[in-house]
């Protein structure tokens, strides 16, 4: 036989499903990778709003943290932080809409640019709005995504020379992508430095000597010096997670906890079987109760078939069954608690509650990955 302990609508005391910022702890990261780089200055990348954490506030965290610039793909985030009042130096790598360049242009934000007839597209804004664009050569020096290949290097380098001669553009960096920097042994990080290094040699004999080479992301920062150059580029790090296959904290501290309450609390026979397909039976009489939050909220809905464990009332308990889009069913034995009580799917760990990093290897997920499958509309609540 069923029986409902409660049944309640979320009240104005409960936040309902909510990730937690600390924006402290980004600070504090920051300060750590400040420290790490040793003189290097620090671009915080906030690219897919600030990996989850929110753009503005986590960019200004980073500020505060001693970070001297800002880096993203999209320059639509550029634009939303100079809109927020933001004055730092701004990169913006993959600015692959040509209307966005006039914009970025007034705005001073700062473009990546990977081959000579974009390159010209932005002297054009340039010349239109009366100033200079700055922008960062991009070379692929292993990646085999974005940046000129070694063959079409000597073109881009030519061509902004001659924009730079015209006064249209300012080449401010050189900078590529690390393919293999989360595994710092692995053969392809030397090469790949090796290759840096010829691309910039090639730019400067040719007359285009930038202010800023960068090639380290958090990885590197921490792991390759030898990488470090002009500037480095913190991304995952930032927000307290390790870059690093083989793990390790390097005194960084997880920023975001994602948190919900029990909507309904009711108790089952033993054989019951829970959530679509019925693939989980509770084995004994047991209570289960149910939490507004789903894979639209950003939790995997393979949590439930790999028995991922969610902290309620300071014990943990696993999922029952499949995780549905807003609504996730826990087997909670024995225990009888109330609707409202909090739960954590995931945090820093102080309360007992698994890690981002535990949760991801559960899943054989990266850590990124679940932080960009939290949309942005869901809450967040800033804690300083």
């Amino acid at each position: 036989m069923h029986s409902i302990i409660g049944r309640t609508e979320l009240t104005d005391s409960a936040h309902g499903t909510h990730a937690r910022i600390d924006l402290a702890a980004i600070s504090a990261n920051t300060s750590v990778l400040v420290s790490a780089a040793a003189g290097t200055p620090v671009m915080a990348v906030v690219k897919s709003n600030a990996y989850g954490h929110g753009l503005v506030p986590a960019a200004r965290a980073a500020l505060d943290g001693g970070a001297s610039r800002l880096g993203m793909a999209q320059v639509e985030d550029a634009l939303t932080l100079r809109q927020a009042g933001v004055e730092a130096p701004i990169l913006a790598w993959l600015p692959w809409r040509q209307a966005d360049y006039d914009a970025a242009v007034l705005a001073d934000v700062e473009l990546g640019v990977e081959a000579p007839w974009r390159l010209a597209l932005m002297a054009e804004a340039a010349e239109r709005n009366g100033r200079p664009v700055r922008v960062h050569l991009e070379v692929d020096t292993g990646l085999s995504r974005g940046g000129a290949t070694r063959d079409d290097w000597p073109q881009l380098v030519e061509a902004a020379r001659r924009a730079q001669a015209a006064g249209h553009v300012t080449v401010t960096g050189v900078f590529s992508h690390f393919a293999c920097a989360d595994d710092p042994g692995h053969p392809s990080v030397a090469a790949q430095i090796d290759a840096f290094d010829d691309a910039v040699r090639y730019a400067v004999t040719s007359g285009v000597e930038p202010e800023l080479r960068h090639l380290a992301s958090s990885a590197a920062l921490l792991t390759v010096p030898q990488s470090h150059y002009d500037l480095v580029r913190a991304g995952l790090a930032l927000y307290g997670l390790s870059p690093l296959e083989s793990g390790g904290d390097f005194g960084l501290r997880p920023a975001m906890s994602l948190r919900s309450t029990v909507a309904v609390a009711k108790r089952i026979p033993a054989g019951t079987g829970v959530m679509y397909g019925l693939t989980y039976r509770v084995p004994s009489d047991s209570t289960i109760v149910v939490v507004p939050v789903g894979y639209a909220d950003g939790l995997p809905r393979a949590a439930g078939t790999a028995g991922v464990e969610l902290l309620v009332a300071g014990r943990r308990h696993r999922i029952a069954g499949v995780v549905g889009m807003e609504q996730t069913v826990l087997d909670v034995g024995q225990d009888l608690p109330s609707p409202g009580e909090e739960v954590v799917l995931f945090g820093p760990g102080d309360e007992g509650e698994l890690t981002l990093t535990e949760l991801a290897r559960q899943l054989d997920l990266l850590p990124a990955e679940i932080l960009a499958r939290i949309p942005a509309a869901l809450p967040r609540i800033y804690e300083s």
